[in-house]
């Protein structure tokens, strides 16, 4: 299969402007009128309501490739360079080449969106593509075998299903590029797969993204944008709010208006809890619940034969437990009250560089004074998550929670080869810059180069 892709590459129709736009378009319109079964996939494998599939997976989707497709023309051009006099006369331009063979491995979590979304900046790119869904959203896997074929190239993208050995097996056949996104753990495996064959990686990753609340906040603005966010997809989402910390004068009242959101946000839903992925899942975030030192003061209730859990909110757990030193993934939220802005910014710098730092601040010299203290893969002010939907920004981690960004431009990049090109006429051609070198050939030479 990955020769037959590298020999429908070889042919260059991917290269062309027009077929990458078509294909485009064939993405855009798949979210369009594949809704219904694109919602009803994510429902079977994750129990998201409809409206929550359309927004967190099909109309992200839809204004990448949307983005793409109308600064697609633009992102292909030449871009001129100065040369210096040493190099005159001459033209310089660095160009945009498709690499080739990439392979795009999607998460369980937006199954849609995550898959997708990157095959967007590959066929942006002018590439060919496989498309590795994760087995564990096999409804939503299978609906991309049958959906990809239908409205792209299917003999320039191809999808294939299985598990981690499948991916593995991928890997081994050496691609262009690789773009992963999950864990922390298993993005070391992709890129140790990746290593024999030097196939680039772009790893999109998770860590624990902390919330700041300074004392100066607006408290209900803050309290209805965490609560939304870290409920949605039951808190499985790499950019939800992990942990707030919270100014010890404001703590309280966030904490209250946090739980009060939670119970409107979940008020028309018959059953309160929240549906996790898998019986693994499930009790791992039981046991974070169970183990922790801090005080649920809201949820903490679960049903394994059903895999739900309430919205739980614990306040001051240690900085030890479990809950605070792995990646929840789950409709959990830590609080922990902090005696000032620095005293925050000690706590997040302890851990590992998150994904994502959230700041919520009425003062822009606090809330870009904690981003200069922090290092991060992304920021956001007074929100919580909504540069991933900003295709002019760049989305990746930094350190264990991630390599590499795309998005935009950035993955139109990210999916090709920045070429140097330097033109030189035949002539002058001064015979003085060849050897033997004379005196005078080198003085000038020392001058000129």
């Amino acid at each position: 299969m990955v020769t037959g892709l590298r020999e429908v590459f070889a042919t260059g129709r991917t290269r062309d402007i027009a077929w990458r736009i078509e294909q485009l378009r064939g993405i855009e319109r798949m979210c369009d009128e594949c809704e219904q079964q694109i919602v009803e996939a994510l429902a079977a494998d994750l129990g998201r309501p409809a409206f929550d599939g359309w927004l967190a997976d099909i109309a992200s989707t839809k204004a990448e490739a949307v983005y793409a497709r109308k600064h697609l023309k633009k992102w292909m051009r030449r871009r001129p360079v100065g040369l210096p006099l040493s190099q005159l006369p001459g033209k310089g331009w660095v160009q945009y080449d498709p690499l080739g063979v990439v392979l795009v491995i999607g998460p369980w979590n937006y199954p849609f969106y995550l898959s997708a979304g990157p095959l967007v900046a590959a066929v942006a790119a002018g590439n060919c593509a496989v498309v590795k869904p994760s087995e564990l959203a096999p409804a939503t896997s299978a609906l991309l075998a049958r959906l990809l074929p239908e409205y792209l190239d299917g003999e320039a993208i191809r999808v294939v299903e299985g598990d981690g050995a499948t991916t593995q097996a991928l890997l081994a056949q050496g691609f262009d590029h690789a773009l992963f996104t999950g864990g922390t753990e298993v993005g070391k495996k992709i890129m140790a797969g990746a290593a024999p064959t030097l196939t680039p990686v772009t790893l999109e990753l998770g860590g624990k993204s902390p919330v700041v609340v300074t004392a100066d906040a607006d408290i209900d603005v803050a309290a209805r944008r965490i609560a939304w966010v870290k409920l949605l997809n039951s808190g499985q989402t790499c950019i939800a709010p992990d942990y707030v910390l919270a100014e010890r004068p404001i703590a309280d009242e966030l904490v209250r208006k946090i739980i009060e959101n939670v119970h409107r946000f979940r008020s028309a839903e018959a059953n309160k809890s929240q549906r996790i992925i898998n019986e693994r899942q499930f009790d791992r975030l039981a046991g974070l619940i169970g183990s922790t030192t801090g005080t649920v003061v809201a949820g903490g209730g679960s049903d394994r034969s059903t895999l739900r859990m309430e919205p739980t909110v614990i306040l001051d757990p240690a900085a030890d437990d479990q809950v605070m030193t792995e990646e929840i993934f789950g409709p959990i939220l830590p609080v922990v009250r902090v005696g000032s802005t620095d005293a925050a910014i000690r706590y997040i710098n302890a851990k590992p560089k998150p994904l994502a730092l959230y700041v919520f601040t009425e003062s822009a010299s606090q809330a870009r004074r904690v981003i200069d203290a922090v290092p991060s893969g992304g920021a956001v002010v007074n929100h919580i998550a909504m540069h991933v939907m900003v295709p002019q920004l760049p989305f990746g981690g930094v350190g264990p929670s991630g390599m590499g960004a795309y998005h935009g431009r950035w993955g139109f990049e990210a999916m090709s080869h920045r070429r140097a090109v330097l033109a030189k006429r035949s002539n002058p051609d001064p015979r003085m810059f060849y050897p033997p070198y004379g005196r005078m050939a080198m003085k000038l030479m020392r001058k000129v180069f």
